[in-house]
């Protein structure tokens, strides 16, 4: 073990490798930050530059880009209510506010150093605990992911305090739109009304620009008309305060951080689920939960610090067993057999000089994106004092660029301005967004392995509940369901005192 870290630090000094990172860095912030420009097609569109280069070299390119749009997606979620990647939703929720009560600065340096952090640590998981933390993965089956689906829909109720009949309405909202589609095992069409571009489902991208931009330009077009647009401050926040602030939060920090890695092992959940799950976890320990959703930094640092610590962990079931964790992994799996590489035990042997000078990039990458994204973020931060009246064509063109740029489709415009008047009619009712998000996101997953669970019972429900009150890790998330169900239902039982 310890000649093949010497290895892969040897293999870090070539200064082909050290551009690869750098302009993968460069080129994933830019990605991840424009609305639409997802961290799949980032590595997608590039995998055929690497072909020529060498697989270390190619490979660092990638990763470079994969952990830095992961978090440049948090500088529109911040600056513009859009988020840059769907793996920002959660950044939102405290982000904006943050950065419209003035201290946008303050919101941007600690999503950046919460977001190396988070990342850092789950590359220090994958260099030490790789093959143990895939063995873990190998116990999840169509039963697990499916109440690892329910766990994540149990943050909805955390969400929505003060609100509870109003998030949980959003979050039904979402469960219905997931099931637009092809149903998972029949193939039948459901709620399509006959378009292609539902054949496949709400696009979860195209939905996000949609629920967030749109609301956002018509607040912005009543604010400039009623001449309401007051010129809004930028911060000059100090980087060392974000890193004391960080440094104080540090059980937060490892919180999140754990969250993130042990959703990233287990494929098919992703960076949002993972942002949600920290988020909610930091909530529930939080001494002022009643902050989160107003510009809290305990809800930003979670948020971010769980969203990049899934990357490490997604590559874990990636390189030893040839499982991709998500979208952007399992393209990067081309990327690897391109290059004539086999994910498995002698990925870490025979080819230890590729796979440890990968790893040792990631590390790499989660620091170069620090200065850059700053830097990057410092000419972005005259976006809040911009007048509404030019802000909101601006948002609007960026939301119809990103929502296009997707699929070149047209539909999915239609799509996003449908999906913006929903936003817009929700923020107008004060009915929380987040919640419909969540279900729209772990509808479909929940769908998909409740449908292959009863599948493999052949439909007999006491043999479904039977796998699942005899299969340990199954028996565990459930405990933890009725955990965050029991938790949801107290805390809105003391707001509702509160309010009395």
């Amino acid at each position: 073990m310890f000649e093949n870290v010497l290895l892969g630090l040897q293999t870090l000094a070539d200064p082909a490798l050290l551009l690869a990172v750098l302009l993968g860095v460069v080129g994933g912030v830019v990605i991840g930050a424009l609305p639409g420009l997802t961290s799949t097609m980032g590595v997608a569109l590039l995998i055929p530059v690497t072909f020529s280069l060498p697989p270390q070299v190619g490979l660092a390119m990638l990763g470079g880009i994969y952990c830095a749009s992961t978090y440049s997606g948090a500088i529109s979620a911040i600056l513009l209510n859009i988020p840059g990647t769907s793996a920002s939703v959660a950044t939102m929720l405290d982000g904006h506010p943050m950065a419209k009560s003035g201290k946008p600065g303050r919101a941007i340096s600690l999503a950046t150093f919460a977001s190396c952090i988070g990342g850092m640590i789950s590359i220090v998981a994958l260099l030490f605990l790789a093959p143990q933390l895939a063995e873990f993965s190998l116990r999840f089956g169509s039963p697990e992911y499916f109440l690892l689906a329910v766990f994540g829909i149990t943050v909805i109720a955390s969400m929505s305090a003060g609100a509870m009949e109003k998030g949980l309405i959003a979050g039904a909202l979402g469960l219905i739109l997931s099931t637009v589609g092809v149903h998972p095992l029949t193939g039948t069409m459901r709620f399509t009304g006959g378009v292609p571009s539902l054949y496949d489902g709400i696009p979860l991208v195209v939905a996000l620009i949609g629920l967030y931009s749109i609301p956002e330009v018509i607040d912005l077009i009543e604010r400039a008309k009623s001449s309401r647009d007051s010129a809004r401050g930028v911060d000059r926040t100090s980087h060392w305060e974000s890193l004391r602030e960080l440094a104080a939060q540090k059980y937060n920090v490892l919180r999140a951080s754990l969250i993130g890695i042990v959703v990233g092992i287990v494929p098919g959940v992703g960076c949002s689920v993972g942002g949600f799950l920290a988020y909610d976890a930091a909530k529930r320990g939080s001494k002022t939960p009643e902050a989160f959703g107003k510009g809290s930094s305990e809800g930003l640092i979670a948020s971010e610090t769980g969203n990049n610590a899934v990357t490490g962990g997604t590559l874990i079931p990636l390189l030893t067993l040839g499982i991709p964790g998500n979208p952007v992994t399992a393209v990067l799996l081309g990327g690897i057999m391109i290059h004539g590489l086999r994910p498995g035990p002698e990925l870490f042997t025979t080819n230890a000089d590729v796979t440890y000078g990968f790893i040792f990039s990631l590390f790499l990458s989660n620091l170069l994106f620090v200065p850059i994204g700053l830097l990057l973020a410092r000419y972005g931060l005259r976006i809040v004092q911009v007048p509404a009246g030019i802000l909101a064509p601006i948002i609007l063109t960026l939301a119809v660029i990103g929502a296009y740029s997707l699929r070149a489709s047209l539909d999915d415009i239609w799509i996003m301005l449908a999906i913006g008047g929903l936003g817009w009619g929700m923020a107008a009712l004060a009915v929380p967004r987040a919640p419909l998000v969540l279900g729209l996101v772990l509808g479909t997953l929940a769908e998909g392995e409740l449908a292959r669970s009863l599948a493999l019972v052949r439909g007999d429900l006491a043999a479904f509940g039977m796998q699942i009150l005899t299969r340990p890790v199954s028996l565990i998330i459930l405990l933890l369901c009725i955990i965050a169900i029991v938790h949801g239902i107290n805390q809105h039982r003391q707001n509702s005192k509160m309010l009395e």
